[in-house]
């Protein structure tokens, strides 16, 4: 039986950039069928939503998403829904597939209470699995670099053998044939770090047969920013490869100046023909585990091999001078932070560290009466997954990379719910803000993108970037992502301090055709999809 729904009256922005326009929507089942003015007048059996005063969009594309398992837990996503995001993309570094029992037994020791069992082989199965139980955004992911280099070479800092990358290699090309969007890497985390360019090559070689796309936290967004950027222009150009940068920033204050000499070689790649692309959130802080400050080194055989170094009196002093040392060897954000006062604890408050929440990692060691990288060491031994902000950007830098017409948006976050047991994770305001945050303050206060252009960055340059048919413009014949803000009023409300605090201005939000959000009410509905490049 097929069903009718009309957005009605208001200014669509079709994901192009070019002006809004007055007009209606016209939907039915999950494809929008006609766009223009007056065409609610006739159809008395549609169910209308009111868009008077409203912008009209295509919902919006989160390229770097951590809610695989927020979301297996509660498919509602409410912190992205409230912002109008309608697909979730996975995939920076780990991915849930493909699966053997060394990553398994890995992720498994980082889980947090709630999250499932890791019971699936292979990527597509999770993603279909996230469709059958019931989520309101559609899902995609890249297949993780990290799972890639578990396969082949376990924790171990070594390269992989010609027979292993024979082996990964085909593992991939299945995984991309059942969807996925291409590789994600995150360099700067062991295993993924033990990786040469010339191994990163020869996997997104895979890519390219695939039309597939690689992204990459890079190997430094600090000291070696601009040899990480030249690296990952190396890979996408040898590979024959559409190749992204994940959240594009320049972190610790002497690197600030570097990201217009980024923005430069970007640029130069590009004049040639080559794809290369970025993402960013518009946040100063970045979030990640508090083991991140300790160097790769240390982590090499894994959790198990870190935790007896720390163990062992000799092993944690070096562990201690490497902490405060420069390096050209690996990406210091403790030093990126500024030192402690830079790093804001984010334990598990069910957890040993819980009382640290909130504080700075030299609050919590004043408090203690204890050395901050002891603390450092003390904490991650009691707490492995321990999480952090590291503050390390400037807003004008960050204003400089966000001005450039080949940046979308992603979160890097998870969802979350403002009730608990959900409102009790730690997190960053840009779980609840991202999206908001860049139509309220970039484009509403600060006139840096118009909104035509800001909708553009959140909808059809990532759907395109990542292959995804048919979504990211709103046209007829295209999949039935929508939503409806008032660019009045859309603007985030989470802070560092207090973050689970919903965006507000958005009324509408429709996924594939069902209605998710109504009048700025979460409907229940769960109608998103497991998403395949190109299909």
């Amino acid at each position: 039986m097929s069903t009718t729904l009309i957005i009605r009256g208001g200014t669509v922005h079709d994901g192009t950039g070019g002006p809004g326009r007055a007009a209606d929507v016209v939907i039915e089942n999950d494809r929008i069928v006609a766009i223009g003015p007056g065409l609610a007048r006739d159809d008395q059996d549609a169910e209308i939503l009111d868009a008077t005063g409203l912008a009209v969009a295509p919902g919006f594309v989160n390229v770097l998403s951590h809610s695989y398992f927020t979301l297996e837990r509660d498919g509602r996503g409410l912190s992205d829904l409230y912002q109008g995001v309608t697909t979730q993309i996975f995939g920076e570094g780990i991915s849930i597939g493909p699966f053997t029992p060394e990553i398994r037994a890995e992720l498994e020791a980082t889980r947090d209470a709630g999250d499932p069992e890791l019971v699936w082989d292979r990527l597509s199965e999770f993603l279909a699995h996230l469709e059958t139980k019931g989520v309101v955004q559609n899902v995609a992911s890249f297949v993780g670099a990290h799972n890639l280099r578990m396969i082949g070479a376990g924790a171990d800092d070594r390269p992989m053998t010609e027979a292993e990358l024979a082996k990964v290699t085909g593992i991939l090309d299945e995984e991309l044939a059942d969807g996925a969007l291409g590789i994600g890497s995150a360099l700067i985390y062991p295993p993924g770090t033990f990786a040469s360019t010339d191994e990163l090559v020869a996997l997104s070689t895979v890519i390219a047969k695939r039309g597939g796309m690689y992204i990459s936290h890079m190997r430094s967004e600090g000291d070696h920013f601009l040899e990480a950027v030249d690296e990952l222009i190396e890979i996408g150009r040898r590979a024959g490869v559409h190749a992204e940068i994940y959240h594009l920033k320049a972190a610790g204050r002497h690197n600030w100046p570097k990201m217009a000499q980024a923005i430069e070689r970007v640029e130069a790649a590009r004049a040639t023909g080559q794809p290369v692309t970025a993402d960013i959130y518009p946040y100063l802080a970045g979030q990640t585990s508090l083991g991140a400050s300790i160097p790769p080194d240390f982590h090499d055989g894994g959790h198990e091999a870190l935790a007896a170094r720390l163990a062992d009196p000799a092993e944690r002093a070096r562990i201690r001078e490497a902490v405060v040392t420069p390096s050209p060897r690996w990406e210091n954000l403790y030093l990126a932070a500024g030192g402690a006062d830079g790093v804001m604890l984010l334990p598990d408050p069910n957890g040993p560290a819980a009382k640290y929440r909130g504080l700075s990692l030299q609050q919590a060691a004043d408090a203690d009466s204890q050395d901050p990288v002891e603390m450092l060491c003390r904490l991650v031994e009691q707490e492995p997954s321990l999480s952090a902000m590291y503050f390390m950007m400037d807003e004008d830098v960050l204003r400089s990379a966000l001005r450039n017409p080949w940046v979308s948006v992603g979160s890097d976050a998870q969802t979350f719910a403002t009730e608990a047991p959900y409102s009790d994770g730690a997190t960053h305001p840009r779980s609840y803000g991202t999206f908001a945050r860049i139509l309220g303050r970039y484009v509403r206060e600060e006139s840096l993108l118009s909104l035509p252009e800001a909708v553009r960055r959140m909808t059809s340059l990532p759907a395109g970037n990542l292959g995804l048919r048919d979504r990211g413009v709103l046209a007829p014949g295209n999949y039935a992502d929508v939503i409806a803000f008032d660019p009045g009023t859309v603007a985030d409300r989470a802070t560092y301090e207090e973050p689970h605090q919903y965006a507000v201005g958005m009324q509408h939000v429709v996924v594939n055709g069902t209605v998710a959000l109504a009048g700025g009410v979460p409907t229940g509905n769960l109608p998103g999809r497991a998403l395949r490049r190109g299909q």
